[in-house]
C-alpha cells in the first residue's frame, strides 16, 4: 500500500495552526452544519488509514487525534470549526503503550501513555474498565482518555498492570485489582482467576 503524504480533505484545519503546544482544540464547542463521512479508519491497533492506505506521518495522526470526538450517536468524528467528518473505528481510537507508577498501596497512581502521546492518570474522571472477551477468563482493559474517547491497554502494558494487582474484599467478595487515584479498580473476582 502507498503511504499517504497529502492531507485528507477536512476543511478548517488551517485554523488550528495557532493552537498552543500541548493544548487540545475545543471540539466540544464546535457544531458545524457541514457534515459528511470520509474514508478514514482507525484500526484495532490504533493505526490510522485514509482510503485504504496507512497514514504514517505522526504529526498528521496527532493532529487528527486532537480533533477527534465521539458524539451521542456513538459515532466518531473529526471536527473542525467549519466541518464534521464521520470516520470508522474498529474498536476504540487509542492504544495504551506505556505505563508509569508512583506511590504505593492506596496512594498509588497509575499513569498511561497512548500511541498518540496522550497521558492519563487512572482516577474517577478517567476510569478503567474491564470487559470479558469471547475467550473465558480473558479480560480486555480500557481507560477513558478524554471525554468519551477510550484507549485499549495493549497486552504488554496489561501484564505490567497485573503485576501491580492485589486482592481486596469488596462487597463481601474477594476481588483482584489495583489501586490508583484513591480507588481500588476491580479487574476480576479473585476465585475466577485463581488469585486467592
Amino acid at each position: 500500500m502507498q503511504e499517504i503524504e497529502s492531507m485528507p480533505p477536512i476543511r478548517g484545519l488551517d485554523e488550528l495552526g495557532g493552537q498552543k503546544t500541548g493544548t487540545l482544540p475545543p471540539v466540544h464547542l464546535w457544531h458545524p452544519d457541514n457534515c459528511r463521512d470520509i474514508d478514514m479508519l482507525i484500526d484495532r491497533d490504533g493505526r490510522w488509514h485514509y482510503m485504504g492506505s496507512p497514514i504514517r506521518r505522526e504529526r498528521m495522526v496527532r493532529l487528527f487525534s486532537s480533533i477527534l470526538r465521539r458524539d451521542e450517536d456513538d459515532r466518531y468524528y473529526l471536527v473542525s470549526p467549519v466541518e464534521k467528518c464521520g470516520i470508522n473505528v474498529d474498536d476504540v481510537p487509542f492504544v495504551v503503550t506505556g505505563l508509569a507508577v508512583s506511590g504505593s498501596g492506596q496512594e498509588q497512581m497509575v499513569q498511561f501513555t497512548t500511541n498518540v502521546d496522550d497521558t492519563v492518570i487512572v482516577c474517577e474522571s478517567t476510569p478503567l474498565r474491564f470487559t470479558e472477551s469471547d475467550e473465558v477468563g480473558v479480560y480486555m482493559p480500557y481507560v477513558i482518555v478524554r471525554d468519551r474517547l477510550e484507549a485499549r491497554i495493549n497486552r504488554a502494558v496489561f501484564y505490567d498492570l497485573v503485576e501491580l494487582g492485589n486482592v481486596q474484599p469488596v462487597d463481601g467478595a474477594d476481588w483482584f485489582g489495583l489501586w490508583s487515584g484513591g480507588r481500588f479498580w476491580q479487574i476480576a473476582l479473585a476465585a475466577e482467576i485463581g488469585a486467592v
